[in-house]
């Protein structure tokens, strides 16, 4: 039963954000499906991650500024952009702007989901520790993986800002869970007064996002037209 206790804990968080954000898709919601399998792809990308990881400490050394902002930041949002431009962004599913915020953050939380689980079982973290890493590394990915998905969406339906675009969706994500990792690596009393700035930050920006790609939406006419014939 603590086994499962602890799973389920590390689990929630992931697929809690992972629902709101899907549920926000105000106008064409992804098939169920196709969102599960780029979550577990997502988690899938730990594995890889962990064993590049260990070979830029091995051979590069250990740094904070190069862990924060290369080894952890760099190399695992490139990968998440990797696996949604390459498997799911020239797909028919992804139709609508908001659709790239959708599958980016199905990927960051899945791979946020199979980190959470790991440090779980490996470190006996308290209760109070395992809803620090909800608020803090799990919806830091969430917000990465927006951040992430709504340039990717600008990209795919901006002919002439589309490079441009795909650029931001990786640089964006890259540099704020840089500065994130930034943060945590120097952490001391004081801490706080600065990550709580950048969460507010984050979750400001996040939500625009959101806001700005459901409206954003070709469906939206449609939709408001078949209120109109049903009213």
């Amino acid at each position: 039963m603590i086994v499962l206790s602890v799973l389920a804990a590390a689990i929630a968080p992931g697929l809690a954000l992972l629902s709101y954000l899907y549920l926000k898709d105000r106008y064409e919601p992804e098939p169920v499906h196709t969102v599960i399998r780029m979550f577990i792809l997502g988690g899938l990308l730990v594995f890889p991650t962990m064993v590049l990881q260990r070979a830029f400490v091995l051979a590069f050394g250990e740094n904070m500024f190069l862990y924060s902002f290369v080894y952890s930041s760099f190399l695992e949002e490139f990968l998440k952009w990797f696996l949604v431009f390459f498997v799911i962004y020239k797909h028919q599913d992804f139709n609508e702007p908001y659709d790239g915020i959708v599958y980016a953050a199905a990927v960051s939380l899945g791979f946020a989901t199979v980190e959470n689980v790991f440090y779980a079982f490996l470190s006996a973290p308290s209760v109070s520790s395992l809803l620090m890493r909800a608020f803090l590394p799990v919806s830091g990915h969430a917000l990465f993986g927006v951040m992430m998905g709504y340039h990717l969406g600008k990209a795919k339906f901006s002919v002439l800002h589309e490079k441009r675009q795909l650029v931001i969706s990786l640089f964006l994500p890259v540099f704020y869970h840089g500065l994130f990792d930034y943060i945590l690596l120097n952490a001391n009393q004081y801490w706080m007064w600065s990550m709580l700035p950048l969460m507010l930050l984050l979750w400001t920006m996040g939500i625009w996002r959101l806001n700005r790609a459901n409206a954003n939406s070709p469906f939206r006419g449609f939709v408001r037209e078949e209120e109109v014939n049903i009213s």
